[in-house]
């Protein structure tokens, strides 16, 4: 090696041990300081006003003649038709607190929903609703119509549902009935 660059490795060593050397040094003289106890934190007292809810008609099954049947259920007031929207299929999913049945499997979930200017509702399940799905074109039927009849009877901006899994659009839920257009109301299939 030559002298310069001996003289570089012996400088940058002595640089070395003098920043070693100081940092040691000053670690010594620190004192660590507790962190001063935070104040308790207060529990928002809680609203005296009850929480707003508001009445809706959900469509269920009956067993013992084929027709939808109107049940009033209270949901949670929301700041958008969207949420309230997606409270009601929930509520559907949920099933009825009488002897009717849900033509959703319990399983299903809803993804999302949008609601357009024109009035079109978008509801994005979960694959369980095809999977989960009873067979035959009754329960297919039903099924569809228990969520359209739903959504349009609730909420005066929704005029038709249409229907995606996971997202994207399916011929049908279990092979019968066309999910390729959105679907209009149908109060015929509901008992009067």
């Amino acid at each position: 090696m030559n002298k310069k660059k001996l003289a570089v490795l012996g400088f940058l060593f002595l640089l070395l041990s003098v920043l070693v050397f100081i940092f040691f040094r000053s670690s010594e003289k620190e004192k660590v300081r507790a962190a001063p106890e935070a104040p308790p934190v207060e529990s928002q007292p809680r609203s005296l006003e009850p929480e707003k809810t508001r009445t809706v008609t959900l469509f269920f099954l009956a067993e013992d003649d084929s027709l939808l049947h109107a049940e009033q259920r209270d949901i949670s007031s929301r700041p958008s038709v969207v949420e309230e929207a997606k409270e009601v299929i929930e509520e559907l999913i949920k099933g009825p607190k009488n002897e009717f049945i849900s033509p959703l499997p319990p399983e299903t979930k809803v993804r999302q929903i949008f609601i357009s200017k024109e009035g079109m509702a978008t509801v994005d399940f979960s694959k369980e609703i095809m999977e989960k799905h009873p067979s035959g074109s009754s329960a297919e039927l039903f099924t569809v119509y228990s969520v359209v009849n739903s959504l349009v009877y609730n909420f005066s901006s929704v005029k038709k549902v249409f229907i995606l899994v996971e997202g994207g659009e399916r011929e049908t839920l279990d092979g019968h009935i066309d999910l390729s257009k959105p679907f209009l109301p149908d109060y015929s299939m509901v008992s009067k």
